[in-house]
């Protein structure tokens, strides 16, 4: 029965993939990866041979309309990205929402996303929040975040190392330098870290020491 199943992989440790998840990419006829080379090794050490196929942001439009029909033909398909659960903040909704339109069953298996573990060891409220991503790069930054200055839900963000202390300065800028933050990286890798404070404290704490790896920025709400 044709169905895309959409995988959540592990952001760091391996040791966070699912049984469910190994069995599901070993039973599927194909398997879309974000980057083949990233996933080829994530694939090789769980030992599973199905094939896979390079599905991204730049080419996912060109390919849409050919899964729909391989799907539509009684396949499988699995969709992964590089770390993560498909579709926050990596490619995915486009297939999944042609695979609802065309009336494909779709399946979202439970597991690694980056946002959870740190909204929860934040000590932030947790109870609302919204999850906002990867802020605008040049246009639509200053609106979105004059927006987001008002937002009395806590509020999540992924960033970059290398644009990291420029949008701590924006946020300091925008929601004040006493607004409370904490910025955890490396989640679920050998050197986790959690920097808790003020914009200001956290600010100085990334001056001091070089941004290095993959960050999620929580900021409680006004």
């Amino acid at each position: 029965m044709s169905k895309l199943y959409l995988v959540p992989t592990p952001i760091g440790n391996l040791k966070d993939m699912t049984f469910r998840a190994v069995e599901i990419l070993n039973e599927v006829d194909l398997i879309l990866a974000e980057d083949t080379r990233t996933s080829g090794k994530l694939l090789k050490h769980f030992e599973i041979t199905t094939q896979m196929q390079s599905y991204h942001m730049h080419n996912e439009h060109k390919v849409l309309n050919r899964l729909i029909e391989r799907l539509k033909c009684g396949e499988t398909i699995a969709m992964i990205s590089d770390a993560g659960t498909p579709a926050i903040s990596d490619p995915g909704f486009l297939l999944t929402r042609a695979c609802v339109k065309e009336g494909v069953a779709i399946e979202c298996l439970p597991g690694a996303t980056a946002f959870v573990p740190a909204l929860v060891n934040s000590g932030l409220p947790n109870d609302k929040f919204v999850f906002e991503g990867f802020l605008p790069v040049k246009k639509g930054r200053q609106t979105r975040l004059t927006f987001l200055a008002e937002e009395t839900r806590t509020i999540i963000f992924y960033e970059s190392p290398h644009k990291l202390l420029k949008t701590l300065t924006h946020f300091a800028e925008y929601f004040g330098e006493d607004r409370q933050i904490s910025v955890s990286r490396e989640l679920t890798k050998l050197y986790e870290e959690t920097v808790r404070g003020s914009v200001l404290e956290v600010t100085q704490h990334f001056e001091n020491k070089a941004p290095k790896g993959e960050f999620v920025l929580i900021v409680a709400g006004k």
